[in-house]
């Protein structure tokens, strides 16, 4: 529930929105999904959350990156680590549910809404945190997904479960060819 003098603030997960709005076969127009909280209440900052690889020089989500920048977005980034697993494949790690968290809780005197794109279960103590400091904390993530990609704890928490599939005529572009990678499900560690 969503009330028009409500000071909201959205905390998006990139690599987690990412990877469920992909899931559901189509890529966020993140102009309209602003836009969208605006009319919702008074928005006070959109934070988006990534780690980069930095890998000769150019990261494949850069243009994202500077184009959230520069359209009203708080952008928190940090490089990922690249390493090789015990079969010798290449893997990436980037977590950055901590910065979340401390951001969320550093804003939660100010709003009266939370909004948290991700289906990450790590978020739930967040979530109860925010709620005991009198902040309704409402979760945008899929259950419609073959795995679902919100985890039950979570869902349960939140004040609110909004599923993305129906934002997708409201926040959605359909997906653009794959030449142009715009952001990767970066694994986090537990």
């Amino acid at each position: 529930m969503f009330y028009k003098d409500d000071r909201l603030a959205l905390f998006i997960d990139g690599s987690n929105l990412y990877a469920a709005a992909k899931a559901l076969g189509f890529d966020i127009d993140y102009k309209l999904l602003r836009q969208e909280f605006m009319r919702r209440g008074k928005l006070l900052r959109a934070f988006y959350y990534t780690a980069l690889l930095e890998n000769d020089e150019y990261s494949p989500i850069r243009p994202l990156v500077d184009w959230l920048h520069y359209n009203g977005f708080s952008m928190v980034t940090k490089p990922a680590k690249e390493y090789t697993d015990s079969q010798g494949r290449r893997k990436v790690k980037g977590n950055m549910d901590i910065e979340l968290a401390v951001d969320a809780m550093e804003l939660a005197p100010h709003m009266d809404h939370a909004v948290l794109f991700s289906g990450d279960g790590d978020f739930r103590p967040l979530i109860e945190s925010l709620q005991r400091r009198g902040v309704r904390v409402s979760v945008v993530s899929t259950i419609r997904s073959h795995p679902p990609m919100i985890s039950d704890e979570l869902r349960r928490q939140a004040d609110n479960f909004i599923e993305l599939d129906e934002l997708k005529e409201i926040i959605g572009r359909p997906p653009r060819e794959p030449r142009e990678p715009r952001e990767t499900a970066v694994e986090t560690a537990d």
